[in-house]
């Protein structure tokens, strides 16, 4: 079994059989643009791609404000 480390967290690999939400909540959607943006600003190899995530996401969903 393999795991993905993320600083300090462990993440479970997913069965890719598994069924998953349609949908997030909107404190969800707030809390994954948090991680994106956080991700996006450390300049690693993902950075790129989670900058684009963060947009796209932060376009569809209300601010918090």
């Amino acid at each position: 079994m393999t795991f993905l480390i993320c600083r300090t967290v462990i993440f479970a690999p997913v069965e890719a059989t598994g069924r998953r939400l349609a949908l997030l909540t909107l404190g969800e959607a707030h809390d994954l643009l948090r991680l994106l943006v956080t991700v996006a600003q450390e300049s690693g190899p993902v950075s790129p791609e989670a900058d684009r995530l963060a947009k796209e996401i932060a376009a569809r969903i209300p601010s918090e404000n």
